[in-house]
């Protein structure tokens, strides 16, 4: 099976349901698929349903089907945690055995004390918030005192917003390069992440696109380095970039729009290169599923889906395309945090084979293995190809 490129589409936050251990994250019952679909009525998910979404799991509007226009199933996560850092390393062939750390508490004295001391700001907040809530509560004693506003979430994640009027872009960008740099050890968060945001007060408060996010970089090779070092390229859209802080990515569209990440990927198909093309559509985690708006998370789902005709077409022969997700985040449960989901698998294209049901798979690293074999690479240390399941030839 000769493959010029395979495109991963990561669609951010869309769980196919509860995990094995979900209770142990406090996500016990959350599916994020079938559980919009039930509160909605049913979705309208035709071609996803065509390549057999509803054989996955239950979901209302997209039956199960006997025929499928290509392969399905869905993937174990047998990393700890349920962030996006984890999700995305995984499905690039790293296992996080420990996971990152949490703070539903607040980060410690010691954290901040030393935060201030290498920063020279002091801090306001220091506790998990909503992003737009807590600067409508902060914004405005930021704006007067210039103390930054340090918070966290239910994820591994060392956020800072700040005034784009008060905190320069440039400074609001060195401070959490300083903060990634201090948080090591038993405090090496999964992201520090700048959030900048403009406006007078609380009322027209709003958050800009210059959201940058600094990983903790993974430990070995993920298979975009060893991708490149053999002499393919990974061209990367949406945030995959800052999942993986650069590292291993030949080229890269950023946006923070699902229709803008696949219509990049979609153009970097008119190049000629061997690889990757990984796109990270977030606007289903980070505008929707965290802010409980079913309605929202729906309609950006069948907006893709209606997508996914323009994405066949512009597929070579040679180009296989996979969808999978990087964890839940259930818009239909009283949290809004990110849920511990199994993740759906749809694989398509001409070399793919039809009706092929590609069961419950061990490990998100799956992906990364079926990558290696296609390219004859190495292969990840965890994860098992289904290359061969696939091949139509």
């Amino acid at each position: 099976m000769e493959i010029k490129r395979i495109a991963v589409i990561v669609l951010d936050g869309v769980g196919a349901g509860e995990l094995p251990d979900a209770d142990q994250y406090g996500d016990t019952g959350s599916n994020s698929l079938a559980n919009t679909a039930r509160v909605l009525g049913g979705l309208k998910l035709p071609n996803m349903g065509e390549m057999g979404l509803g054989n996955i799991t239950f979901i209302e509007g997209v039956p199960a089907r006997e025929n499928t226009r290509g392969a399905y199933g869905k993937c174990n996560e047998i990393s700890k945690g349920k962030d996006s850092v984890t999700g995305h390393w995984e499905l690039m062939g790293i296992e996080v055995k420990r996971p990152f750390p949490t703070y539903p508490n607040g980060f410690p004295k010691e954290v901040l004390d030393e935060f201030t001391r290498l920063t020279g700001y002091e801090v306001l907040g220091n506790k998990p918030a909503s992003g737009t809530e807590i600067i409508k509560e902060l914004g405005e004693e930021h704006m007067r005192t210039k103390k930054l506003i340090v918070y966290t979430s239910a994820d591994s994640v060392f956020q800072i917003a700040a005034n784009e009027e008060i905190i320069p872009i440039e400074e609001l960008y060195r401070v959490c390069d300083i903060s990634r740099k201090m948080l090591t050890g038993e405090h090496a968060v999964g992201r520090v992440i700048a959030r900048p945001f403009i406006g007078t007060n609380a009322e027209n408060f709003t958050r800009t696109k210059r959201r940058h996010d600094y990983p903790l970089l993974a430990p070995t090779d993920t298979m975009l380095d060893t991708l490149i070092k053999n002499g393919h390229k990974v061209y990367a859209t949406g945030k995959i970039d800052d999942l993986f802080g650069g590292r291993g990515i030949s080229k890269t569209h950023h946006s923070v729009f699902n229709m803008e990440s696949i219509q990049a990927m979609v153009d970097f198909m008119d190049e000629d290169f061997t690889g990757l093309l990984f796109a990270n559509l977030v606007e289903f985690d980070m505008t929707y599923g965290h802010r409980n708006d079913v309605k929202g998370y729906a309609q950006k789902l069948e907006e893709f889906d209606a997508y996914i005709p323009t994405i066949r077409e512009k597929m070579s022969d040679s180009d296989i395309a996979m969808i999978v997700a990087d964890h839940g985040v259930d818009p239909t449960t009283p949290s809004t945090d990110h849920s511990r989901e199994y993740i759906p698998l749809l694989v398509f294209g001409k070399k793919v084979k039809d009706n092929v049901n590609l069961g419950i798979r061990e490990s998100f690293a799956d992906v990364a293995a079926t990558i290696g074999e296609a390219f004859s690479v190495p292969l990840p240390l965890v994860g098992r190809s289904f290359l061969k399941e696939i091949s139509s030839n």
